[in-house]
C-alpha cells in the first residue's frame, strides 16, 4: 500500500516511526505492507516510489527543517504537484487545521479523491467546514474517508459511537472535546487565575500556536461538526454551531460553581442545538474529568447514557489513530 503523507510535524513524524516499529507485526497479522512513497511539508517535498527511508526522513527534517534535502538536491515540488502526479492507494492529510477556508488541506484532499485515493484525515478544517460534500465526493469517486484522530486523538471515541453502540439510537451527546480549556479550567478550580492558567498551559505545550482556536471554542466545535455529522446523520458545517470560549470566566463563577459541588467546564453538547459553551456540571458526572483529559457521554434510547474517557491528543497517539483507519481501510478495500 503506497501512501503520500501531506505535513511532518509531530503527528507525521510519530506515524513514520509507528510504521517503521510496526512493520513486522502489520503484515503478520494483517497482509499490510505500507510503504511511504512521498512526503511533503510547507518547503518541498521528498519521494521515491519504492519507500523512503523514515529514519534518514527525519533526521532531514531535524537538520534543515523540512523533508526538500532528502534526495540531496533541493526538492520544491507542492503538495498538489505531487497529489496529481504520483501514485498511490492512500492519502494522509495531517497539515495544520484552518478554520477559515480549510487549504491547503482541502485542496489536498478533493485532488486525492478525485484521483481515486482513499483518504485518511486528522486535519479537522476541511471536515469542520465542508464535512457533508466531502463524504459525497467519496462516496462519487468510490474511494474510503477515515478521521478517527480529528476526535479524541488516541481514544476511539467516533469508533465507539459509530461500532460499540450500533444498532442504537444516539438521541444526544455531551462531551470535553478540548483538553487545553479543559487543562485550564482545572487549574482555575485549584485557584490559578486565568491568566496564570493560560501561561502554565502555554508552558507545558498545550497551547495552539494560535490561542484562539482552544481559547475561543473553535477547536471543540470542530470536533462537535464531526461528530454530529458522523453519528448523528446531520448535514452541519461550523456556521451551525453556537460557540462561546472561555475568555470571560472569572475566578468568582468558578467559586460559586465549586460552591454548589460543580466545575465548569467547556462543553460541546448536540442535542436540540449543536452549543459549545463553558456549563457548570457535577462534579460527580462521569463527564467531570480533570486536567488534559477528553471525555464524552453518548445517550441512546435503549441503553441510556455512556462515558469514554482518555487523553485527546498527542503526536504517537493521533498517529495511532491513522494506524487504525489505515488498518479499516485495507480490511474495507479488500471486501470490495
Amino acid at each position: 500500500m503506497r501512501i503520500i503523507l501531506c505535513g511532518f510535524g509531530v503527528v507525521g513524524q510519530s506515524f513514520a516511526k509507528l510504521l517503521e516499529s510496526r512493520s513486522e507485526d502489520l503484515y503478520a497479522r494483517y497482509g499490510l505492507k505500507p510503504r511511504i512513497v512521498c512526503v511533503f511539508d510547507r518547503k518541498g517535498s521528498a519521494n521515491d516510489p519504492s519507500g523512503l527511508d523514515t529514519s534518514k526522513l527525519i533526521d532531514v527534517k531535524k537538520k534543515y527543517g523540512s523533508v526538500n534535502r532528502y534526495s540531496g538536491a533541493f526538492d520544491n515540488t507542492s503538495g498538489t504537484q505531487n497529489i496529481n502526479n504520483l501514485e498511490a492507494e492512500v492519502l494522509i492529510e495531517a497539515t495544520e487545521s484552518n478554520y477559515k477556508d480549510a487549504e491547503p488541506g482541502m485542496t489536498h484532499i478533493i485532488d486525492a479523491m478525485k484521483r481515486g485515493m482513499h483518504v485518511i484525515s486528522v486535519n479537522k478544517g476541511p471536515l469542520a467546514l465542508a464535512f457533508p460534500s466531502l463524504m459525497e465526493l467519496a462516496d462519487y469517486n468510490r474511494v474510503l474517508f477515515r478521521f478517527s484522530g480529528t476526535v479524541g486523538g488516541g481514544t476511539p471515541i467516533l469508533d465507539f459511537a459509530k461500532n460499540s453502540l450500533r444498532g442504537e439510537r444516539i438521541v444526544s451527546f455531551d462531551g470535553i472535546l478540548n483538553g487545553t480549556t479543559n487543562y485550564i479550567l482545572t487549574n482555575m478550580a485549584d485557584g490559578m487565575s486565568f491568566d496564570d492558567a493560560l501561561d502554565d498551559a502555554k508552558k507545558k505545550g498545550y497551547v495552539e500556536a494560535d490561542e484562539s482556536l482552544d481559547l475561543d471554542g473553535l477547536d471543540a466545535a470542530a470536533k462537535l461538526v464531526i461528530l454530529a455529522n458522523w453519528i448523528m446523520g446531520m448535514k452541519v458545517t461550523m456556521p451551525d454551531i453556537k460557540r462561546t470560549g472561555i475568555r470571560n470566566v472569572d475566578s468568582d463563577e468558578i467559586k460559586h460553581a465549586t460552591e454548589k459541588n460543580c466545575a465548569i467546564k467547556l462543553i460541546a453538547s448536540c442535542n436540540k442545538e449543536l452549543i459549545v459553551a463553558p456549563k457548570a456540571i457535577a462534579a460527580d458526572d462521569p463527564l467531570c474529568v480533570s486536567g488534559t483529559l477528553n471525555a464524552i457521554s453518548f445517550t441512546s434510547e435503549q441503553s441510556g447514557t455512556q462515558t469514554i474517557i482518555g487523553r485527546g491528543a498527542g503526536g504517537i497517539e493521533t498517529a495511532s489513530s491513522i494506524l487504525r483507519d489505515l488498518i479499516d481501510i485495507r480490511n474495507e478495500s479488500t471486501k470490495t
